[in-house]
C-alpha cells in the first residue's frame, strides 16, 4: 500500500527528462531516466538512481564515463525510444556519433554533460549512481525542456510561466 502511494505521491511530481549513454565494451547503450539532479556546481557533481543492475541500466552503473543527455521537448521520441526495454536503438536512423573518448553522443539534443561516475550505492531496490561532469556539450539548437508527469511527456516554457 505504501508503495503504491509513493509511486502515486510521484507521478504528481513533474521530473526532467534525460537519456544515459555509454559504451560498456560491446558496443553503445543507453537508458531514459527521470531522476537526474545536479548535486554540486563546484566541482560540477550530478546525481541518478537506475531502478535495477541489469541490461542497460547494469551497463550503465558499471560504466566508468557516461553521457547525460537533457532533453528538450523535441526529444520525446528519444525519451520513448530509450524508454522502450529491448528496442533497437542505434540504428543508422539515429542521429548519434561516437566521442573521441568512447560514448556515444545524440547530436539533436539542447545539452549533453560527459561524466565520469564517482559512485554507486544500493538503496533498496535501486542504484544512486553520483557522477562528476566532465564537459558540458552542446549538440543540438536550444529547446523548451521535456518533463514528464503522471505518465505522460510535457514541454515547458512561456505558456506554462505563472
Amino acid at each position: 500500500m505504501l508503495t503504491d502511494h509513493f509511486k502515486d505521491a510521484f507521478r504528481a511530481h513533474p521530473a526532467g527528462v534525460a537519456v544515459i549513454t555509454t559504451d560498456g565494451g560491446s558496443g553503445p547503450v543507453g537508458l531514459t531516466a527521470s531522476s537526474v539532479s545536479s548535486v554540486s556546481a563546484d566541482p560540477a557533481i550530478l546525481v541518478f538512481s537506475l531502478a535495477s543492475a541489469s541490461g542497460s541500466a547494469g551497463v550503465v552503473a558499471s560504466a566508468e564515463t557516461i553521457v547525460v543527455h537533457l532533453l528538450g521537448a523535441r526529444n520525446a521520441g528519444l525519451a520513448d525510444l530509450f524508454a522502450r526495454p529491448g528496442s533497437e536503438r542505434f540504428t543508422s536512423a539515429l542521429a548519434w556519433e561516437e566521442l573521441p573518448t568512447g560514448e556515444p553522443l545524440l547530436r539533436d539534443v539542447p545539452r549533453a554533460l560527459r561524466a565520469r561516475i564517482l559512485e554507486r550505492t544500493a538503496v533498496g531496490s535501486s542504484v544512486l549512481v553520483t557522477a562528476e561532469v566532465l564537459e558540458i556539450l552542446s549538440p543540438g539548437a536550444p529547446d523548451e525542456p521535456l518533463v514528464y508527469h503522471n505518465r505522460t511527456y510535457h514541454r515547458l516554457g512561456d505558456h506554462s510561466t505563472l
